[in-house]
C-alpha cells in the first residue's frame, strides 16, 4: 500500500527501514551508474537499495537531475555514504564537497524547489535559478581580472547565481586575488542551503589561491539598500560599491501605500513590480564601470507602469549584452514559469555603447545562438520620452519594424479607442446567470471567441447571461459591431493577439455585456461599421501585427494600452481589408495575402518579405508538430533545418520542395543567406545534435545516402530528406495533405526499420565481455574495431575494457561505474578518447585515440586528457593508433612526449616517444650481458 508523502521532500514512503520510495519517479534506465536519492528526515538515514533487473545503487541524500526531474546523483559521492545508522546534517555536505561546485549546488536546488510550497513561490515572487541559466548569466560579464572583486547578490536564494560567477572567476586565466561577496536573503529555509552554498565557494576559491570572504545579510534588500545608498550620500567614505551584481530578483506586484513603494520613492523610483525596485536599487550600489547582469522579465522594456524605471537604469546604465529565450516555458521550466524572461548585461557608466548585442536562444541549455548587433539608438531612441527599449534579435525584425513604419495612423486619428471588457464576474456574481432568461443580455467570455467570430451560445462552464436590470446598466454596451480581442495568450499559444468580429446582426438584443478579459474596439462607446470591423480584425490577427507585438510587448498580456500604442492602416486600407472577404473568415495565409497585397504592395522590401518569411518557419513548425515531434524539437531551428534541407525559400510554394545533399554547415549558410538567421560559427554541433539526430531518427531523413560506409562524424556526412518524406512535404497547403501524411505516419515505423537493416548490414562487429556489439561502418570505427581485437589482448592483457567510442552513437560500450572506482568522474562536455582500457595487470588506465580524420595526441590533446582525468589515481598511459605507417608519417612532428605509438599494419610494436626510461632499461640489459 502506498504511504502519505515523506514530509522530508513529499515522496512516498515504503517503509523498509525508513526508506524513501522514489522508484515511481525515475525513469530506471537512469539508474546506470547513477545513486539513488532514498533519504528521510524522520530517521535521518541513508541505505543500500536495489531494483528488480538493475544493479545495486547507493543511496543518499543529495541528488536531482536537473533536465527530467529524475533524483539521482553520481556514484562518485561515496563520501556522502553513511552507514545505515549515522545521520546527515548541512555542514557535513560542503565538507564532502565532490568538487563539480555548481552541479552540487543545482542539486540542491532541485531539492529545495520540490519542498518549497507552489503558493509560497508565488507569494514571494521566489524562483530559484537552474544551473543552466545561473552559467550563462556568468558567462556574460566581462572584467573578471580585476585585482579585488566584491560580488552583490541581492536575492541570493541558495547561490546558484553566485556559484556560478564563482566558477566562472576560477576558472579564468588571470583570477583575481581577493573576491567578497554579500549574498541577501530573508527566507530561514533558505539560507541554511546558502551558507552551505558559500562554504562551498569558499573551498573552490582557496584552492587555487584566491582569497574569498563572504557576509550573508539575513534582512529585506530594499530597506538595507535605501539605509547604504542614504548613508553613501551623507559620507562617500563609508559607501558600499560592489564591482559585480548578479541578480533573479522577485517578481511581485507592489501595493502604492506599501512601505517597499515608500522606500523606493525615497531613492527616486516610482514601480508597480519589485523586481524593477530590486535591479534600480542594485545598480545604484555598483561601482563606476561595475557590471551588472540580472534575468528578469521583459515586461520593463515597454508601457507605462515602468516609465520612470527605464529612464532612471537607462540613465545610469549602459546596455552592453540582451539574451532572449524563444519559449516563455524554458527558463523556469522546474517551476512551470510562463514568463516572457530575458537577460541583459550592463555596465554603469554615462557613455553608451555604440552597439548593443542580442543573442537568442530556444532555451538556456540550448547553445545554438543567434546572434546580432544592433545600433545602440536603435534599441533606445534619442528623442523617445517613454525610453522604451526595442529589441530586435535578427534581421527579420528589423524588416517586420521597417514594414510597420509604413503604417502612420493611430487609434486616434481614426477616431476609435479601445477599452477593457466592463464585466468583472466575480463582482457582478449575483447578475451572471448560467442560461439566458427574458430579462438577460449575452454575456461574452475569451472563450467564445472562434474563427474570427464568436460563437454563441457555446457549452462552457462559464455563465452565459448577465441580467438587465439599472445596476448592471453600467456594464453593458450597446448591441453593435466591435472588435473583440483576447487580453491574455494561452500557454505558447500561436498568436498573442487573438482578434474576431462581434456581428451585432447574430444577436437579437439591444444590449451586450463583455466580460473584464477581453478588450474591445469601438467608436465614443458605439459600434463600428461591419466593413470596417471586419478589416481591423484581419489587420490584427495578421502576421505582421503579430511579429511586431512580440517584438516590443514583454509580458503575456494584451493590454489596451498596448493596442492603443500599435500603428494602424488608414481608414480607407481598413475598409478595402474589409471587403477582401465574404462571411468566413479568411485563414491566415488569405490574411497576410491582403495585407501584403493591399497595405504592402508599395513596399520595396518584398525581396525580403518578413511576412512570407515568418509565415513560412510557422508553417514549417506546424508540420513537425503533425509529425509528432517532441516539444524540444518544436523550435525554430528546427524548422529553419527542415527548410534547408528541402532547399525551400520563403516565397517558394511547397510543391518545389526538393532533396539536396546537405552539410551542417551549408545548412546554417542556408537559414542566414534566405531567412536571416545568423547563427553563432561554433554552434554547429547543435544542429546535430539536437535537431539533425532526432530527424533522423524519425526517418525524415537519410545520412550519407551516397556512401553508406562514410562515418557519421565525417567532415564530408552530408543529410538527405527521406523520398516518401519528401512526396508527403510536397502535398502541404493542398486538399491531399491530410490524406497524405495519415498515410505517411502508418508507414514510418516500416521505414525506420529498413533504413535501420541497411545501415546495420554494414556495420562492424566487435566482442566485449562476451557480448557482440556493432560499430557504425568506416571511419575511425575500422582502426577501433584493430584496437580492440589485436592491440588489447597484446599489449594489455586481461585489461578491462571501459569505454569505446562510436561515430554514429557516441559510445559503443560505457561502464561508467568502474572509471568513478578509479575516481574519474566525467564532465559530459569533455572528448573522451576513442577507447579506455583498465590494464588491471600493471593497474595503468590506457587513453588510445584512433587517428583517421582528427589528429594525434599531441602536446595540447595530451594536457586535455591530463585535465580530464585528473581525479584518476592510478598512472595514465597515452596511445595514438593509426591504420598505416603512411598515415602516422603525416603527423610525427605532433606528436607528444610520453606517449606511445601503435600502427595497426605492424600490430606487434609499439613506438615508444618517452624514450629516456626505455634507454636506461637498454643500458642495464647490455650491463648483465656483457
Amino acid at each position: 500500500m502506498r504511504r502519505p508523502p515523506c514530509e522530508c521532500i513529499g515522496l512516498h514512503c515504503e517503509c523498509i527501514g525508513c526508506l524513501v520510495n522514489v522508484f515511481p519517479y525515475i525513469n530506471k534506465a537512469t539508474l546506470l551508474g547513477k545513486t539513488v536519492l532514498r533519504f528521510c528526515t524522520t530517521r535521518s538515514q541513508t541505505w543500500s537499495a536495489s531494483a528488480s533487473g538493475y544493479p545495486k545503487v547507493v543511496v543518499n541524500l543529495i541528488a536531482i537531475n536537473n533536465t527530467d526531474r529524475d533524483v539521482i546523483v553520481p556514484s562518485s559521492n561515496r563520501a556522502l555514504i553513511a552507514s545505515h545508522n549515522s545521520s546527515l546534517n548541512f555542514t557535513s555536505l560542503a565538507k564532502l564537497s565532490s568538487g563539480n561546485l555548481l552541479a552540487e549546488v543545482d542539486i540542491r536546488r532541485a531539492i529545495t524547489s520540490l519542498k518549497l510550497k507552489q503558493d509560497k513561490k508565488g507569494s514571494m515572487g521566489q524562483f530559484l535559478t537552474p544551473a543552466s541559466v545561473a552559467q550563462l548569466m556568468a558567462g556574460m560579464f566581462n572584467r573578471l581580472d580585476l585585482p579585488e572583486i566584491s560580488l552583490l547578490d541581492a536575492g541570493a536564494g541558495i547561490g546558484s547565481l553566485l556559484a556560478a560567477f564563482v566558477e566562472k572567476v576560477c576558472q579564468h586565466p588571470q583570477h583575481t586575488s581577493s573576491l567578497c561577496v554579500v549574498a541577501y536573503e530573508i527566507d530561514p529555509f533558505l539560507i541554511g542551503y546558502l551558507h552551505q552554498t558559500l562554504e562551498l565557494c569558499k573551498r573552490k576559491c582557496e584552492s587555487i589561491g584566491i582569497c574569498f570572504n563572504y557576509e550573508i545579510r539575513e534582512t529585506d534588500f530594499i530597506e538595507d539598500a535605501v539605509r547604504l545608498l542614504q548613508i553613501g550620500l551623507l559620507n562617500s567614505a563609508n559607501a558600499t560599491e560592489f564591482t559585480h551584481a548578479i541578480l533573479n530578483p522577485p517578481y511581485l506586484k507592489i501595493n502604492a501605500n506599501s512601505q517597499v513603494r515608500e522606500l523606493l520613492r525615497s531613492i527616486g523610483l516610482e514601480t508597480s513590480n519589485l523586481y524593477t525596485g530590486f535591479m534600480a536599487a542594485t545598480a545604484q550600489l555598483l561601482k563606476p564601470s561595475g557590471e551588472f547582469v540580472a534575468i528578469t522579465p521583459r515586461s520593463f522594456c515597454n508601457g507605462p507602469y515602468f516609465r520612470d524605471f527605464r529612464k532612471m537604469f537607462l540613465e545610469m546604465m549602459a546596455l552592453q549584452q540582451v539574451h532572449l529565450f524563444e519559449s516563455r516555458q524554458e527558463a523556469f521550466s522546474d517551476d512551470h514559469v510562463l514568463q516572457e524572461t530575458m537577460i541583459i548585461q550592463a555596465t554603469k557608466q554615462k557613455q553608451k555603447s555604440s552597439s548593443v548585442i542580442i543573442n537568442t536562444s530556444s532555451g538556456a541549455n540550448d547553445d545554438l545562438f543567434m546572434s546580432h548587433s544592433v545600433p545602440y539608438t536603435d534599441l533606445v531612441h534619442l528623442n523617445d520620452i517613454e525610453q522604451f527599449i526595442h529589441i530586435i534579435p535578427d534581421k527579420i525584425s528589423q524588416q517586420i519594424v521597417q514594414q510597420m513604419a509604413l503604417l502612420s495612423c493611430t487609434l486616434k486619428d481614426l477616431g476609435l479607442t479601445v477599452s477593457t471588457g466592463r464585466v468583472v464576474d466575480f463582482r457582478a456574481k449575483d447578475y451572471l446567470r448560467k442560461n439566458s432568461e427574458n430579462n438577460t443580455v449575452p454575456l461574452i467570455y475569451p472563450v467564445n471567441l472562434s474563427n474570427g467570430y464568436v460563437e454563441y451560445p457555446k457549452i462552457t462552464k462559464k455563465p452565459e447571461a448577465i441580467v438587465h436590470i439599472e445596476e448592471t446598466g453600467n456594464l453593458l454596451i450597446p448591441n453593435e459591431h466591435y472588435v473583440l480581442c483576447k487580453r491574455f495568450s494561452s500557454k505558447e499559444e500561436k498568436r498573442r493577439i487573438v482578434a474576431v468580429v462581434y456581428d451585432a446582426d447574430q444577436f437579437n438584443y439591444a444590449y451586450v455585456g463583455f466580460e473584464n478579459h477581453l478588450n474591445y474596439f469601438h467608436k465614443n462607446g458605439r459600434g463600428l461599421s461591419l466593413t470596417l470591423a471586419r478589416g481591423l480584425a484581419v489587420y490584427l490577427n495578421s502576421t505582421l501585427v503579430d511579429a511586431f507585438f512580440r517584438l516590443f510587448n514583454g509580458h503575456t498580456q494584451v493590454n489596451a494600452t498596448d493596442l492603443r500604442k500599435l500603428k494602424y492602416p488608414n481608414l480607407s486600407q481598413l475598409l478595402l481589408l474589409g471587403t477582401g472577404f465574404k462571411e468566413q473568415f479568411p485563414s491566415l495565409q488569405k490574411i497576410d495575402q491582403l495585407i501584403e497585397n493591399q497595405l504592402l504592395s508599395m513596399s520595396n522590401l518584398s525581396e525580403n518579405n518578413p511576412i512570407a518569411t515568418k509565415s513560412r518557419i510557422d508553417e514549417a513548425l506546424q508540420i513537425l508538430t503533425q509529425l509528432g515531434f517532441p516539444r524540444k524539437q518544436l523550435n525554430e531551428r528546427s524548422a529553419l533545418t527542415l527548410l534547408a534541407l528541402l532547399d525551400l525559400k520563403p516565397t517558394d510554394s511547397w510543391q518545389l520542395a526538393t532533396s539536396p545533399l546537405m552539410g551542417v554547415t551549408p545548412m546554417m549558410d542556408f537559414m542566414a543567406q534566405h531567412y536571416g538567421k545568423t547563427y553563432k560559427p561554433n554552434t554547429r554541433e547543435t544542429v546535430r545534435r539536437q535537431t539533425v539526430h532526432q530527424f533522423l531518427d524519425a526517418a525524415l531523413i537519410v545520412a550519407n545516402p551516397d556512401d553508406l560506409n562514410r562515418p557519421i562524424n565525417s567532415p564530408k556526412t552530408v543529410y538527405q530528406i527521406e523520398e516518401s518524406a519528401l512526396e508527403l512535404l510536397r502535398t502541404y497547403g493542398t486538399d491531399e495533405w491530410e490524406k497524405s501524411i495519415h498515410t505517411y505516419l502508418t508507414s514510418v515505423e516500416t521505414l525506420k526499420k529498413q533504413y535501420a537493416q541497411e545501415r546495420e548490414m554494414s556495420r562492424i562487429p566487435i566482442v566485449i565481455n562476451g557480448k557482440i556489439k556493432t560499430l557504425s561502418p568506416g571511419g575511425q570505427n575500422i582502426l577501433i574495431e584493430k584496437i580492440i581485437n589485436d592491440f588489447a589482448p597484446r599489449f594489455t592483457p586481461s585489461g578491462k575494457l571501459i569505454y569505446v567510442g562510436d561515430t554514429d552513437e557516441k559510445f559503443a560500450h560505457f561502464d561508467a561505474a568502474a572509471l568513478t572506482d578509479l575516481g574519474v568522474n566525467i564532465d559530459s562536455h569533455g572528448k573522451m578518447p576513442d577507447v579506455i582500457i583498465h590494464f588491471t595487470t600493471n593497474n595503468w588506465l590506457v587513453l588510445i585515440e584512433a587517428v583517421t580524420s582528427h589528429g594525434p595526441i599531441n602536446p595540447k590533446r595530451k594536457k586535455e586528457l591530463e585535465v580530464l582525468f585528473k581525479g584518476v589515481q592510478i598512472p595514465l598511459v597515452m596511445v595514438t593508433t593509426f591504420l598505416s605507417r603512411k598515415a602516422m608519417v603525416a603527423y610525427l612532428a605532433e606528436i607528444a612526449w610520453e606517449t606511445d605509438v601503435w600502427v595497426a599494419e605492424d600490430s606487434t610494436h609499439l613506438i615508444h616517444f618517452n624514450g629516456e626510461y626505455l634507454l636506461q632499461a637498454y643500458q642495464r640489459e647490455k650491463k648483465q650481458t656483457s
